[in-house]
């Protein structure tokens, strides 16, 4: 998923979807194909991404190939959709695959939030898979949270390079699904 502006009236919910209507249209100028779009994000993007899989609705019927959910939490409103997304987990069509990725050692969203989601995918037999890593919130893309910069910055530290190797792992597994 793209950067959006969260502090839109709206969530950025308007920008996520001009981004997928952008990726899908052009999507073949690139060489790739519309029907294997995978949305991918980290933490508020991973919400985005899996909301978008699992209510349809929203962006106007149209499912991606997969969905690959970073270090989020499924419990409350995503961003892309305006619902929650455990709860749309039983919603009709045919199901999205689903990829989720986590740090056990999260103190932002802890990963039972992933567990959950995971069970809820599962106990309504649709196809999930989630990954564990040893990483907090920013390892798990490679990253460390920076204090006096407020923001996650690249790092070499053997555990966040582990990290975010399975995560990329993951996320070629799910574009090459199927």
């Amino acid at each position: 998923m793209p950067d959006w502006r969260p502090d839109a009236p709206d969530g950025g919910r308007a920008q996520l979807w001009e981004s997928a209507v952008f990726a899908r249209e052009r999507v073949a100028d690139f060489g790739g194909d519309s029907g294997r779009i995978v949305l991918a994000g980290w933490s508020p993007g991973g919400k985005a991404a899996v909301g978008a899989a699992l209510n349809p609705a929203a962006f106007g019927g149209w499912r991606p190939h997969a969905a690959v959910g970073i270090a989020g939490a499924y419990g409350s409103v995503a961003p892309s959709t305006g619902t929650v997304p455990i709860d749309d987990v039983c919603g009709g069509g045919p199901p999205v695959p689903v990829w989720l990725v986590h740090g056990t050692a999260d103190p932002v969203v802890p990963v039972e939030r992933s567990r959950e989601l995971r069970a809820a995918l599962a106990e309504h037999w649709r196809p999930v898979s989630l990954s564990e890593v040893t990483a907090d919130h920013a390892g798990v893309v490679m990253t460390e949270f920076v204090p006096e910069r407020a923001r996650c910055l690249p790092t070499t530290a053997r555990q966040a390079v582990e990290a975010g190797t399975r995560t990329a792992e993951v996320l070629a597994r799910a574009a090459f699904s199927g």
